[in-house]
């Protein structure tokens, strides 16, 4: 049976958590509006921005026998935004991210847990709401939470379902018939051209997204071949304002009436399996989602709600695993199977302090085919100053993905893991 701290441990916690909360609301300080940023103007047509972004988060995780927590404070995310504009219609964007922050590089060196290294670097060519062009490394279209992205989710880590395969695939190296490696980004990023537009019929408003990107080089992929991807996102309500074919978690009520239905489907051949052992497969992966946000009549808060069902086909069978080199070996073996995910947030509409309370509940369930299902709750409350701009989050999980193999051992051969309890306050600022 499960070991459980002791309850005198955990009322330590929530007491941190309540001394820190208390520090915060007492400030009395004015936060600037909503995204602000720094903008260096030529003229109307001619422009640059520069933006930085920082996520921090504290961890306590239950170990796998049980009873003892580990404590870390970590850097999440580090992250230097530059966009521009050189005519009418040319823009770029170019972000960079502290890859080693959060994971570290090894070794002593200074360097070993500070690399900078390139996230973002486009080419955007935006003619007319229906008809717009985006060239280089950017987001591959794929599901909200990655169109989202870390700093405009709903909650402090949104990423808890079957990562798609251009969040793994810069980590081959080797390009086929000796094309050259590291083609690819990571963070759900990839080398390629994505074009985009809405519409609006009937009063509604339609978002559609294609793209094709160099997705998985090496590994399986010997031939060459591209990925493919589309997503399609119609908000029956209002409209989702966002830069290019971006999303968001959720609007904190400013966006009004929403409610949207999205989907996606991403393919590539000989996207996943071992090539040492014979085992390839071409991956395909589909979602579909679910957002409705509701700002409650008299200024009584705001509902959001969002949910979304996920399938992956990779069917490189068993065999494609090597016992005794690790669960993945030589095997890019990304996810097969489906999962699927609901949140519920609800935006207390009073201030307290500088900010509100938006206390909010989640559960996540993964079924793979080559290991036991696992799923997750977590419970957690929002402090939002300025929207995404500034925010605290403290939350608390129960489940199955933190246990002694790791978060991603839903997709290899079943080792044993076991549910453990773990609580987490965090700090997104952004400007």
């Amino acid at each position: 049976m499960k070991a459980h701290v002791a309850r005198s441990a955990w009322w330590g916690k929530f007491l941190a958590a309540g001394a820190m909360t208390a520090l915060i609301v007492g400030i009395d300080s004015t936060p600037k509006s909503a995204y602000a940023d720094g903008i260096i103007q030529a003229d109307d047509d001619v422009w640059i921005s520069i933006g930085v972004g920082i996520r921090s988060s504290f961890n306590s995780i239950e170990g796998a026998a049980g009873g003892h927590y580990s404590n870390d404070f970590k850097m999440d995310t580090v992250r230097l935004y530059i966009n521009g504009q050189m005519h009418k219609y040319v823009k770029f964007m170019f972000n960079a991210e502290c890859f080693n922050c959060n994971i570290g590089g090894g070794g002593t060196g200074f360097a070993n847990n500070s690399n900078i290294g390139l996230l973002d670097a486009i080419g955007r060519f935006e003619f007319h709401e229906m008809a717009n062009l985006w060239i280089g490394r950017t987001l591959v279209p794929s599901e909200r939470v990655e169109m989202v992205g870390e700093f405009y989710a709903a909650t402090f880590d949104p990423f808890r379902t079957p990562f798609f395969p251009q969040d793994f695939s810069s980590n081959f190296p080797s390009g086929p018939n000796g094309a050259p490696g590291g083609q690819n980004g990571a963070y759900g990023r990839s080398n390629g051209a994505v074009f985009f537009g809405k519409i609006h019929p009937f009063g509604t408003h339609l978002l559609y997204v294609a793209s094709v990107f160099t997705g998985t080089r090496g590994g399986p992929n010997q031939t060459g071949s591209l990925m493919y991807a589309g997503r399609l996102q119609w908000n029956l309500l209002n409209d989702e304002i966002n830069p290019g074919y971006y999303a968001s978690g959720t609007y904190y009520g400013t966006a009004g009436d929403i409610l949207a239905i999205s989907g996606n489907v991403l393919h590539q051949k000989d996207g996943a399996g071992n090539p040492v052992t014979g085992a390839i497969s071409d991956f395909t992966g589909i979602s579909v989602e679910l957002l409705v946000e509701k700002p409650m009549p008299n200024d009584m808060g705001v509902f959001t709600f969002s949910g979304e069902f996920k399938r992956f086909f990779a069917n490189y069978g068993i065999q494609a695993f090597e016992p005794g080199n690790g669960a993945f070996g030589n095997c890019f073996c990304i996810f097969n199977g489906h999962s699927w995910s609901v949140l519920g947030l609800y935006l207390i509409p009073n201030e307290i302090g500088i900010g509100r309370f938006q206390p909010y509940v989640r559960f996540i369930e993964i079924n793979p085919r080559y290991a036991n299902e696992r799923n997750e709750w977590e419970a957690g409350v929002n402090y939002i100053i300025s929207g995404h701009n500034a925010r605290i989050s403290a939350y608390y999980r129960y489940g199955d993905f933190n246990g002694n193999a790791g978060l991603y051992t839903y997709i290899a051969p079943e080792q044993v893991v076991q549910k453990v309890d773990s609580f987490h306050l965090a700090l997104q600022l952004q400007y």
